[in-house]
């Protein structure tokens, strides 16, 4: 196998696994967790459209990891007890705004609504950086270190794709 035919398959095998992020993905996505105001509208439009099922104080439904209802898992917590800020910005925003069936690219019963026609794209960050806002330092340092690492990650496989056009 020569070298450009390896580039070329490990360049499509790259397409494929990172698809669903580069096509909804227009900009660098960055959540303002240290911008007042927009913790604040964050705030207000979670209290609005999450709190009813991810909790006033971000906990979460009880049952959330073990319990499934009508074929759909409970709501996780946003606090540092779930498992929210174990992912990039990119995919937090990526997941609220097109949903899991979306991103996925196959069915996924869930209750979570799709907020592409509900919330703006402003708002949609500033309920993400309102939750971030709430966590401990530690995990805000550690969901910081992710970010860095899925950005050199997605640059890496960018550049990739470009030298082999």
């Amino acid at each position: 196998m020569t070298s450009t035919v390896a580039i070329a398959m490990l360049a499509c095998f790259v397409s494929i696994v990172t698809a669903p992020t580069i096509a909804y993905s227009k900009q660098d996505i960055s959540l303002p967790f240290k911008d007042r105001a927009a913790v604040k509208l964050g705030q207000t439009i979670y209290k609005d459209n999450c709190a009813s099922c991810h909790g006033v104080n971000l906990e979460g439904q009880i049952g959330w990891q073990t319990e499934i209802v009508d074929g759909r898992r409970l709501a996780p917590p946003h606090d540092e007890t779930g498992h929210t800020w174990h992912h990039p910005d990119e995919l937090l925003y990526n997941m609220t705004k097109y949903g899991f069936e979306e991103m996925l690219g196959k069915k996924y019963p869930n209750n979570m609504p799709v907020y592409e026609d509900i919330l703006s794209d402003g708002e949609l960050l500033a309920v993400l950086g309102y939750i971030k806002s709430t966590w401990p330092e530690k995990i805000k340092a550690i969901h910081n270190e992710i970010n860095q690492r899925y950005a050199s990650k997605k640059i890496h496989k960018d550049s990739m794709l470009e030298t082999d056009n």
